[in-house]
């Protein structure tokens, strides 16, 4: 799992080089189905229940799973790119929201609080603490600088499967739920929207989320590891 979020830490720095106005989300898709094909790595999501891309790419008011598409990206936008990979097949995951040029004040608010909630939620995965611990941490970010925390997607244990026990929810009481034990590996990803509901849609493709109130969404994520240390976050 070392190597597989090696691999997308790297994609990600390298989609970092590539965003800016003109390009479009289609575009990044392919780059990063190459990149992945060239270490020998695969974008797990793509078939996943019928998953037709190998990023999910959501910009603006699409908070998660948008389908990446021709649309030239504008100044302005914000868009979230999350992958998964598989390398010899064991996975990773991770997401994080980019801006487009130069970002308005609301955009640029979301964008640091949903990265600093983040960072409050990795602080907390020590051996021995539990999973509303991290969640609790992460919502605290969120209500301090009154923004919507998506309460419908969260995070998760991660392994030889996208999706493994336990949850890891953007939310939850200190002390509470499951313990965290060395050798663990699972996905915080803040999901946060700039109205302060959290409340989305499902579009009828049935996998692109918007937030109900047309606000601006933002998402990161890593995976990381449960060590005797503390975090070891695989996809930095």
């Amino acid at each position: 799992m070392r190597e597989a979020g090696r691999i997308l830490a790297e994609c990600h720095q390298g989609i970092a080089r590539l965003i800016g106005p003109g390009i479009t989300t289609l575009e990044i898709d392919r780059f990063v189905e190459s990149f992945l094909a060239e270490r020998g790595a695969t974008p797990e999501q793509k078939g996943y229940r019928g998953f037709p891309f190998a990023t999910c790419a959501s910009v603006n008011d699409v908070v998660c799973h948008g389908f990446p598409n021709d649309r030239k990206l504008q100044a302005g936008d914000i868009v979230t790119i999350d992958i998964v990979v598989n390398k010899n097949g064991w996975l990773a995951d991770s997401a994080w929201s980019y801006r487009v040029g130069k970002v308005g004040p609301d955009a640029e608010k979301l964008l640091q609080t949903t990265e600093k909630a983040l960072d409050a939620g990795i602080a907390q995965a020590y051996p021995g603490s539990k999973i509303g611990d991290i969640g609790y941490a992460v919502q605290r970010v969120a209500t301090a600088a009154n923004v919507g925390i998506v309460r419908a997607l969260i995070g998760h244990g991660i392994g030889r499967s996208m999706h493994e026990p336990p949850d890891v929810p953007n939310f939850g009481r200190p002390k509470s739920g499951v313990t965290l034990r060395p050798g663990m590996v699972i996905t915080i990803e803040p999901i946060f929207t700039g109205g302060d509901t959290g409340a989305v849609l499902w579009e009828d493709d049935g996998w692109t989320i918007r937030s109900a109130d047309g606000s601006l969404g933002a998402h990161y994520e890593h995976t990381l590891a449960i060590t005797e240390d503390g975090p070891l976050v695989l996809t930095k």
